[in-house]
């Protein structure tokens, strides 16, 4: 029977790569050949430090093998970590955390500009660290200090490495071993080359000679002589003190790398920067307080935009992740969370930020559900249909609900971003409800405002038969807010969706709500309601000369929802200018509500970035009416004449508060200055933006050729007949079958699930004039009533006395 051996490469655990971005495996200034290699069973990148052993060269080989017990043995946070080894006769194997050589990195680093002096510093500061840790701790010599013994790991942090030559600064262990190797013996100190001197250092002096020499290749490339050394070249004013120390003749000068760390960590030093801080900061994270932690991560965001990419990708974000999982940083951490996210590429941001971000949905911490919904924009197109729906929509909407108003808003103007991913039932069934509601009983306007406008904006995902049911409804309900912003989005609510609506419904629905508003009282909205009645006016008329159109006038209103955001809100997505907040805010600053959790005043608003997905829903009038509680469709009829006189009088009350909007310092809630902001060119600038022409371009009629009439010479009554068949032959039902409708009751098309209180509000068909007349009647009526019944208690009871009391 035969047995073979079992080969002990071939039964390592890690794979070595075929090309070796290091070099080839080529052995450099050393003992070492650095092979990138991976983990067969994770398939996790590492390195591979490899030893080839030759005949005749077994001095050497002790010396790996010596090398390959001290990184065993020593552990530090700045020396190069050991994962693995195998050793052999023929070869040794080193598996360390996947890092390049410094010579390699600051040559990768010059191709795009070179490394910062933050880099550097920070770099630097870990080399010295270790060599401190390694002279004072450990009373060992590294004795082999230069680049080609300085890794860099993934993040950007430098490693000590090339531990081959390391001997005891004890003297057990006799002379310094021999390297043999020219190009690591111009690093020695002139008192170990020079056999004439009789000067006798420290036992870090030769260690912190060869720092200098690393710190001058650093700055200034590789070093050829040591005479170089007294051209100080590109190092820094800050360092060239410190760095003169390390390069002087006299060994004992040379402070101890502690010593070093001290004098470069002073006021204005090298080494005294926001970088080194923070990396000092993240070593000792575990041990900080919690207010201490919460502070550092406010003012992380700040200074990352100066941080290198790597570092935050592979130093920061662990820490953050960590900071999210097992501390209590909360809110704060999201800011820097997903300013790193950028960094990210789509895989990465799935595996590490979208769990975070889903688990922070079901937070109940207002602070972190409002910052979510802010930035909801950045991390909205890493998640997918399924966790929107299963996961997030269902917290999300919990925010309709909340007493505080600053929350509700934010839910709002998260629906622009969300309602694209949502599916049949959540879009056109549970956000549907939760708007009705908020359009038809919230008691802020800014919100109800809020709610119009984003109707308007998702309007095209709706399916056909719920923009059928809903749109005209809601918009026609917005028209009859008390809250004049409301008013006018409802209007532009109109235009936004023209494409939307059958001839029919323009000319027997639409039309007339906007006709009502010709005579609103805020001239901004009598602007907005002639701009939509000569628009959809135009449609009618050019469908009108041309029957032909009709197909192609009518082609959206069936069709089903859009897939994505950006085809027909693209065009109308000026009409709502940025710093929704702003008013919204206003609002709650002078009505607080008192909630149980932390207020919203804890997580200051900032409006979302410009867009038609994230631009603002609310314009910042500079002159607003004060709030009236929304009035449903059953209760505009029916007021009594004490209530017109109160209105009148809060009117009067709110055109006398809307002076001092402006005087007042509303902080950085709002985009610009409040006092550049009026109520024109708030509302006007949809129009200055050119989306109106963009939005009603293709509906506008060409010119129409020779000889043809306009519809205002269509002969409406006569006998004459036209050569092209009657477009409007269709709308023979007129309003009079919808004008004997109860002006209480819903329409017919909110049967269902909109027939319920809080369901849309119906079309009135009825003319201003006609309401106008039934109210004064009712309210006549209701007068004379009270005042028999005033009469009839005099004459059967008479004059009450003074605190007489009543015993009917």
């Amino acid at each position: 029977m035969w047995f073979f051996a079992r080969d002990p490469i071939r039964d390592f655990p890690y794979e070595l790569s075929p090309e070796s971005p290091e070099g080839g495996g080529a052995p450099g200034p050393g003992l070492w050949a650095l092979h990138r290699g991976k983990k067969k069973a994770t398939g996790n990148a590492v390195s591979v430090f490899v030893y080839e052993a030759k005949p005749g060269e077994e001095e050497q080989t002790l010396v790996a093998k010596a090398a390959f017990k001290r990184l065993k043995t020593l552990r530090h946070p700045n020396i190069l970590a050991y994962l693995d080894g195998l050793e052999t006769d023929k070869c040794l194997h080193v598996v360390t955390e996947p890092v390049t050589p410094l010579g390699n990195y600051l040559k990768l680093k010059a191709e795009t500009g070179g490394l910062s002096e933050l880099e550097i510093s920070w770099g630097l500061h870990q080399i010295v660290k270790a060599l401190s840790f390694l002279v004072n701790d450990c009373s060992l010599i590294h004795n082999n200090v230069c680049t080609a013994a300085v890794f860099v790991d993934r993040a950007g942090e430098w490693k000590l490495g090339g531990l081959d030559y390391m001997y005891s600064a004890q003297g057990d262990s006799g002379e310094p071993p021999c390297k043999g190797i020219p190009d690591l013996e111009r690093y020695d100190p002139p008192e170990m080359t020079d056999s004439s001197s009789k000067s006798v250092g420290e036992k870090w002096s030769a260690d912190m000679w060869r720092l200098g020499c690393l710190i001058w290749e650093v700055f200034n490339g590789p070093l050829t002589r040591a005479s170089s050394l007294r051209s100080l070249g590109k190092i820094p004013k800050s360092l060239v003190p410190h760095y003169c120390e390390l390069v002087g003749a006299n060994p004992r000068v040379r402070p101890n790398p502690s010593r070093f760390l001290q004098n470069c960590r002073a006021p204005g030093g090298f080494m005294c920067n926001s970088f080194v801080e923070t990396n000092l900061f993240l070593e000792e994270i575990q041990i900080k307080e919690p207010a201490e932690k919460q502070k550092f991560f406010q003012e992380l965001s700040k200074n990352l935009d100066s941080f290198p990419e790597d570092f935050c990708r592979h130093k920061i974000l662990p820490q953050l992740l960590t900071a999210f999982e097992y501390g209590s940083a909360g809110a704060v951490i999201l800011t820097p969370l997903f300013k790193v996210g950028k960094f990210l590429s789509a895989e990465e941001y799935q595996q590490k930020i979208i769990p975070v971000v889903v688990k922070m949905f079901s937070s109940t911490d207002r602070a972190m559900r409002i910052r979510l919904l802010q930035q909801m924009e950045q991390f909205i197109q890493y998640l997918d249909e399924p966790t929107v729906n299963s996961q997030i929509f269902p917290h999300v909407v919990h925010g309709f609900l909340d007493t505080n108003p600053a929350i509700r808003e934010q839910t709002v103007k998260s629906m622009l971003l969300l309602a694209p991913k949502l599916n049949e039932q959540n879009l056109n069934v549970e956000l549907m409800k939760h708007f009705a509601r908020l359009q038809a009983k919230d008691d802020q306007g800014p919100i109800r405002c809020n709610t119009t406008v984003c109707l308007g904006k998702i309007g095209p995902h709706l399916s056909a038969s719920t923009r059928h049911r809903v749109l005209t409804s809601a918009f026609s309900r917005a028209t009859r807010d008390p809250f004049a912003p409301s008013r006018a989005a409802g209007v532009l609510g109109f235009a936004a969706t023209h494409n939307l609506y059958s001839m029919n419904d323009c000319a027997l629905k639409i039309l007339p709500v906007l006709c009502t508003l010709t005579v609103d009282p805020e001239k901004t909205v009598r602007d907005q309601a002639f701009k939509a009645i000569r628009s959809f006016l135009a449609k009618l008329e050019s469908v009108s000369e041309d029957p032909g159109q009709l197909e192609e006038m009518e082609k959206d209103v069936h069709r089903a929802s859009s897939p994505r955001p950006g085809t027909s809100a693209a065009s109308w997505a000026g009409w709502a200018v940025t710093g929704v907040s702003s008013l919204t805010s206003k609002l709650i600053r002078a009505n607080p509500v008192a909630t149980d959790s932390t207020p919203a005043s804890d997580a200051p608003l900032r409006p979302l970035p410009e867009g038609p997905s994230a631009a603002a829903l609310v314009p910042a009038l500079a002159a607003a009416p004060a709030q009236v509680p929304p009035v449903t469709s059953g209760q505009w009829d029916t007021r009594g004449a004490g209530e017109d006189e109160e209105e009148e009088e809060a009117a009067e009350e709110g055109e006398g508060s809307a002076d001092r909007w402006d005087d007042e310092d509303w902080g950085s809630l709002e985009v610009g200055s409040p006092s550049q902001k009026s109520t024109e060119s708030d509302w006007s600038s949809w129009e200055a933006e050119g989306s109106w022409d963009q939005g009603w371009q293709e509906s506008r009629p060409q010119k129409l050729p020779e000889g043809t009439k306009l519809a205002s010479e269509y002969n409406w009554g006569g006998t004459e007949t036209s050569e092209k068949a009657d477009p409007f032959s269709a709308l023979a039902p007129r309003l009079t079958a919808s004008t004997q409708r109860n002006p209480d009751s819903w329409s017919t098309e909110a049967s269902g699930d909109w027939g319920t209180e809080e369901s849309w509000g119906t079309l009135e068909s009825e003319s201003r004039q006609a309401k106008a007349e039934l109210a004064r009647k009712k309210r006549e009526e209701r007068k004379r009533e009270l005042e028999a019944k005033r009469a009839e208690r005099k004459v059967a009871k008479g004059p009450m006395k003074l605190g007489a009391r009543k015993l009917d």
